[in-house]
């Protein structure tokens, strides 16, 4: 007959079973002993780990390039032909697949905490090895299509870098429970010792971290500049088909301080706006005319353009998930919008006094304009009446002729170039990705009298680093919603942050040494647990019973 232990070791029998059985499916009995963990286990085990801190990565980079989805999507429509919204796809399983081993690397720390044997089921080593794949699978393609991305992390850090060290700070303070426990536990120094050194050269690592962080929002706020200025990117995208007369008097409405649009001249000499280089994305070319669709936009008369629709993808497609917020009336309108004409674009630009950033694509070779479009384009701009100084010119063709006929523009560029380059070219405004700048190209250019705007800025934490960093405008698909941030989303001076995190320092210390006494003198004198086999089951009960699942 087997002995029955005291009732104290059954109290936490119920929790025990359930950690067991989620883990390893071991509902009926368990091991009060970890030492009989094989190698294997310990092997798994390490894979979670890996794959925790590769789904934590992926995680947090794609929920940073929120700001990009758009983009991303157009990216993968320009290789398939297909707009398909893969964003949000990626994100939702990426945060199960997160939740999920989580949930599981929690579940390992539990055991080793109660000094159980690891038992990982075949069935989450299964799912385990399948995130591992997809997520490693998942960062090779991005830096394989998209590389240029993972500048994002670099720049997002810059914005939650002192959270996460804060976050990391308490992650490692609460496992100092678990480390003393098999600290205490253990009879052999070598292993107390490596245990213990580890451990350490982890927390000091974290506690001096913040010597390496830099922010552009840790300043005085005395020297905070003024807030950048923001240009709607084809308008108001987010509120109406972009590159609509609708998308650019809804951008205006919310006090933008200008307007980027995408120039392009039609084959019989009419310049209107368009982006893509065929019409098939943003028209319904595809119903009308399906024996044009796959020309380039230029390539089409504008007694064709403007009987197409502009507005119905918009409602579709809902590239930005704002459709439906809008009201009914803008729905309605959204719906019944055309294809815009760049004089349009203009006598609207003209009335708000409002400045424009005009990309004027070039045109296929074969195009009867191909050689004068630039001087149709200007000639257009000129007879409108606006002001050459609201217009800034962003093409890099014919630039010579451009500043000839029309000496009033701003001319911009989109390339990265010294600052003798861009000044022998006239060039006062410099148009770049956020991912291509930082904070000592921002200063070089404003001590050069240089005006740097940024694209495309929607989130507000980017917005707010971007302040913080000296820019003076950025381009954006959500003009009304950047509009709103009357302030950095967080700014704290060097002697706040230095409080905060010397604070968070002395805290963690603390903790952990109550944390290794307390353990210490909990289990002193418990050096191994009994590895003899306890039921799952009350004393009075009889000793029959298997293994689980």
């Amino acid at each position: 007959m087997v002995k029955h232990q005291p009732l104290q070791y059954y109290e936490p029998q119920l929790c025990l079973s359930c950690l067991t059985g989620i883990y390893g499916c071991r509902w009926k009995r368990y091991q009060r002993s970890h030492d009989d963990t094989t190698k294997w286990e310990l092997l798994w085990f390490s894979i979670l780990t890996l794959t925790f801190f590769l789904t934590f990565t992926w995680f947090y980079f794609w929920w940073e390039v929120h700001n990009d989805y758009n983009e991303f999507n157009w990216f993968l429509y320009n290789r398939t032909g297909h707009w398909d919204d893969w964003s949000i796809p990626i994100l939702i399983t990426t945060a199960a697949g997160f939740t999920y081993i989580t949930s599981l690397l929690i579940l390992a720390l539990c055991h080793i905490t109660v000094g159980q044997q690891m038992n990982l089921h075949w069935l989450h080593k299964g799912f385990l090895a399948t995130i591992l794949i997809a997520t490693v699978t998942a960062m090779v393609s991005i830096q394989e299509m998209w590389h240029g991305e993972w500048e994002v992390l670099y720049i997002s850090l810059q914005a939650t870098a002192p959270f996460l060290h804060i976050g990391a700070l308490g992650a490692v303070t609460l496992l100092a429970w678990i480390v003393a426990g098999q600290f205490a536990r253990s009879d052999k120094a070598i292993f107390q010792m490596l245990l213990i050194v580890a451990y350490l050269a982890v927390a000091i690592a974290l506690y001096l971290v913040p010597l390496t962080i830099s922010s552009p929002c840790i300043m005085e706020r005395k020297d905070l500049g003024v807030k950048p200025r923001i240009i709607g990117h084809r308008g108001a995208p987010m509120l109406a088909p972009e590159n609509t007369l609708m998308s650019f008097q809804r951008a205006l409405e919310r006090q933008t301080y200008g307007l980027e649009a995408d120039v392009m001249v039609s084959y019989d000499g009419i310049p209107f706006l368009m982006h893509d280089r065929t019409l098939r994305r943003t028209t319904n070319i595809d119903n009308v005319f399906p024996e044009l669709s796959a020309l380039h936009s230029s390539m089409i008369n504008w007694t064709i353009l403007e009987r197409l629709n502009a507005g119905e993808w918009f409602l579709k497609t809902d590239p930005y998930w704002t459709v439906g917020s809008l009201p009914s009336h803008d729905s309605t309108e959204a719906e019944n919008q055309s294809v815009c004409k760049l004089t349009e674009l203009l006598l609207l630009a003209k009335e708000f006094n409002a400045t424009l950033l005009l990309n004027v694509h070039p045109l296929p070779s074969e195009h009867p304009y191909s050689n004068t479009y630039i001087n149709i384009t200007v000639n257009t701009i000129l007879a409108s009446g606006i002001a050459e100084n609201l217009v800034i010119w962003l093409s890099d063709n014919d630039r010579d002729l451009v500043r000839e006929i029309a000496p009033g523009f701003h001319q911009a560029s989109g390339i990265k170039r010294d600052l003798k380059s861009l000044r022998d070219r006239g060039i006062t405004v410099l148009n770049l990705r956020y991912t291509d700048i930082n904070g000592d190209n921002i200063r070089k250019y404003r001590e050069d009298n240089m005006t740097l705007n940024t694209y495309v800025v929607n989130e507000p934490w980017l917005y707010s680093v971007l302040w913080c960093a000296g820019i003076q405008s950025v381009t954006s698909d959500a003009p009304h919603i950047l509009r709103k941030v009357p302030f950095p989303v967080w700014l704290l001076s060097p002697d706040e942050y230095h409080i905060i995190w010397i604070t968070s320092d002395i805290v963690s210390l603390t903790v952990i040494v109550g944390v290794f006494i307390l353990q210490k003198w909990r289990l002193g004198s418990i050096r191994t647990y009994n590895p003899e086999p306890i039921m799952l089951t009350l004393p009075f009960a009889n000793n029959q019973g298997t293994s689980g699942s």
